[in-house]
């Protein structure tokens, strides 16, 4: 079990290698979703955001945008990891996208 996930990690560093000032979107293990400029990561998949901010959603009022800047996340704690297309991002009008924000990570 242990060797398949080294494996794992593994491949997902050689896949973010390849997003090194990319926008990425990153969802956790409580259900948050953070949107920034990949800057780095570690061997245990601490990634570094620069430019980030937490997309907050609800069911009844748009998609609320907390500005972070500067933002590690911890490895332990990254369950999704996803390159977004600034150009397709940045025509949506998140103020009028209703969502039930994501449940934890239940194992």
């Amino acid at each position: 079990m242990e060797d398949t996930l080294m494996e794992a990690v593994f491949q997902l560093a050689l896949r973010l290698e390849g997003c090194y000032g990319d926008t990425v979107s990153i969802i956790t293990a409580d259900g948050r979703n953070f949107v920034g400029t990949l800057k780095g990561f570690d061997q245990t998949i601490n990634i570094i955001l620069d430019e980030s901010h937490e997309r907050v959603y609800s069911s009844t009022q748009g998609v609320e945008q907390v500005v972070l800047g500067l933002h590690i996340i911890r490895g332990d704690n990254v369950v999704v990891v996803g390159e977004l297309d600034d150009n397709i991002d940045s025509r949506l009008d998140l103020g009028s996208i209703r969502a039930e924000p994501l449940g934890a990570v239940v194992h």
